[in-house]
């Protein structure tokens, strides 16, 4: 796959022509507007699955879908040099999906925050999917949401491809998962994994101290921003 790129008026926007369709003028796709979606614009980014990948570039801001290209618009503190190269993979990355490039529909997947979630599920979801889930997928792995107990504090996640009998699966998981929801979510009091074979007890507890600048960090926006997670109202 070629995927040229053309500039643009705007310095912060560059245009991809994939050389393929994006939108196929059918459903979901059928005004002939395009698309137009934000950062913070979560309902609208479920809708896409090739939007979703383009805001996992660190650094998008904006992302317009048309007829036969894609125009991302960067934050103007990032450089194209940087997120040129992983746009260029996201692109590819959706292409070999075969999954089209919007839906009539949101794409509900474990980690889809839902208008019933509390703060702390809602933050967990977060977490895992913008900053857990990408770093496990890069060793051909991929930890999925589960559910919290809210009574106990423990995240129960379950463990695909690569991790699935991994040893140092329990190490991942323990420094890299449970540190991160802790550090972040004072509710959260450990993680234990669901794996596709049970293989004994996986469950990871550890007790916290919550500091007391810890306990001021109520609202979900503050804590979302602790992360280095861009939000928006």
């Amino acid at each position: 796959m070629f995927i040229q790129t053309e500039p643009t008026p705007n310095p912060e926007s560059t245009k991809f022509l994939p050389g393929r369709q994006v939108l196929d003028g059918e459903g979901a796709q059928s005004s002939g507007n395009g698309f137009y979606v934000t950062h913070s614009d979560k309902d609208e980014i479920a809708r896409s699955p090739l939007a979703k990948l383009l805001f996992k570039v660190d650094g998008v801001k904006a992302v317009y879908l048309g007829n036969d290209f894609v125009t991302v618009t960067k934050f103007a503190t990032s450089q194209w040099v940087h997120v040129q190269t992983e746009v260029f993979a996201a692109i590819m990355d959706h292409y070999a999906t075969g999954k089209p490039a919007l839906t009539d529909a949101p794409e509900i997947t474990d980690t889809t925050i839902f208008d019933d979630d509390d703060e702390v599920v809602a933050m967990i979801k977060e977490l895992l999917e913008s900053r857990i889930r990408p770093a496990v997928q890069e060793d051909g792995g991929d930890i999925r949401y589960v559910g919290f107990d809210e009574a106990s504090g423990i995240v129960t996640v379950k463990l695909a491809g690569s991790c699935v009998g991994c040893p140092s699966s329990s190490v991942t998981l323990k420094n890299g998962v449970e540190n991160m929801l802790m550090h972040y979510i004072p509710e959260v009091t450990g993680v234990t994994a669901e794996e596709e074979e049970e293989e004994g007890d996986n469950d990871v507890v550890v007790e916290q101290t919550v500091s007391e600048e810890d306990k001021k960090m109520k609202s979900y926006e503050e804590r979302l921003k602790a992360a280095g997670i861009p939000f928006s109202d």
